[in-house]
């Protein structure tokens, strides 16, 4: 048990160097992929809106 307890002090001090390590980005670049990411979801989201009312107005059409 106490074996454990070491083992997991030690991940958490590798933890934290590693953590320290990371290349963080500045403000302007996260800024800039937040737009990136919520302009594709909204893309994908659109595109995939259009694609469903196509298919369920032609299912429609068929039946």
């Amino acid at each position: 048990m106490a074996g454990g307890v070491k083992n997991l002090g030690s991940f958490f001090r590798d933890v934290v160097k590693e953590m320290k390590r990371v290349s963080w980005p500045s403000r302007k670049e996260l800024t800039r992929y937040t737009w990136v990411v919520i302009g594709t979801v909204a893309f994908i989201s659109v595109f995939f809106f259009i694609v469903d009312y196509g298919i369920s107005t032609l299912l429609r059409f068929l039946n």
